[in-house]
């Protein structure tokens, strides 16, 4: 049977009308990881669309008869949820996989509590369909429920935590670099910011739980090194003018002139007018290196704790503390070039 192509939105409508030809093609956005774009058409024959089609009428007639049976909340229902989603993401109808595996999370969180960590997959399958539907606010609502489900179910020693840890902050980096929320320069310094205090926050409570040197926090110290790094390049690419200044943008100076009063005479009339700051400006640079600062020496801190690990810790391969100097090289670099940049006359 020759393989056609079939555009993903109509896959069901198609199935349930057997006159219509079946022979064109569109071609479907996939959305990478990395955020590039790689266009796919999707190859399913026709014989391979119709046994879809009797899965699909198989699976829901096996889910009704369970919900009669058993209820509308049994835990079988979670399996027979997933495994009709992964019907629809075989013909890349990503909206019914969703709305299925989300009924499958809600019976999840009512057979095993709100924060299980058996909801994970189900989380990680609907980040996977958000991403493909390019819906990055839901994939981002999803990004923060696993995370939540993740700290409340592992400890900070847990590796579970700290991939799901790992996750999240690649997800919120991603979000900031490709401003994914079509925010302002100003929103995302602010997201930024938000996400390197909550690297922060987390380094500190890991190496409360397991210790300064353990290198479970390796990770977690690169991610946070990479929004740091991530601020400071915005903060030294965004015109001075950007920054609020500390002293007043405006200053009243009086101004006198000669004028002859109506008696003929001359009087000296004085009055106040308002003009520019000069020591504005000033204070707007003065602000701009304050930023760049801040975020570089939070990037030196990191860089300590990384050295720590490195000549601390006793269980490091040589590979890994290769990959550590690697890393602090790359960022001591940087970082200097960008304070060197900051020295230089302000130019815009």
């Amino acid at each position: 049977m020759t393989p056609i192509k079939i555009k993903k939105k109509n896959f069901v409508s198609l199935l349930k009308i057997s006159s219509l030809s079946l022979n064109f093609f569109i071609c479907s956005d996939l959305f990478a990881q990395t955020g590039e774009h790689e266009k796919e058409s999707a190859e399913v024959s026709e014989e391979r669309i119709i046994e879809l089609n009797r899965e699909i009428e198989s699976s829901r007639a096996g889910i009704e008869e369970i919900q009669t049976n058993a209820g509308i909340y049994d835990q079988s229902l979670i399996e027979a949820y997933w495994s009709l989603a992964e019907f629809y993401n075989e013909l890349e109808d990503y909206e019914s996989a969703s709305d299925i595996l989300k009924d499958a999370l809600q019976v999840a969180r009512i057979n095993m509590g709100l924060y299980s960590s058996e909801q994970i997959p189900l989380v990680r399958l609907l980040i996977e369909n958000e991403v493909k539907e390019q819906d990055w606010r839901a994939v981002d609502d999803f990004y923060e429920l696993e995370y939540l489900i993740a700290s409340r179910a592992f400890s900070p020693r847990d590796t579970e935590y700290l991939e799901a840890l790992q996750l999240y902050g690649t997800w919120k980096l991603r979000v900031v670099r490709e401003n994914l929320f079509n925010q302002s320069g100003q929103s995302l310094i602010l997201t930024a910011g938000e996400i390197s205090s909550f690297y922060g926050r987390v380094i500190s409570k890991v190496e409360e739980e397991t210790g300064l040197q353990n290198k479970s926090l390796l990770d977690v110290l690169y991610a946070k090194t990479q929004i740091d790094m991530t601020l400071a390049r915005y903060v030294s690419s965004m015109p001075y003018t950007n920054f609020q200044g500390t002293a007043s943008p405006f200053i009243n100076q009086t101004r006198c002139r000669n004028m002859r009063n109506p008696q003929g005479q001359v009087v000296r009339q004085c009055y106040s007018v308002q003009v520019e700051n000069p020591r504005y400006r000033q204070s707007q640079r003065d602000a701009k290196r304050f930023a760049l600062s801040r975020h570089t020496r939070a990037v030196s801190r990191s860089i300590g704790k990384l050295e720590s690990i490195r000549n601390n810790s006793t269980d490091l391969t040589k590979g890994e503390k290769q990959n550590i100097d690697m890393q602090i090289s790359q960022i001591v670099i940087e970082s200097e070039r960008l304070l060197r940049g900051s020295e230089k006359p302000y130019l815009f």
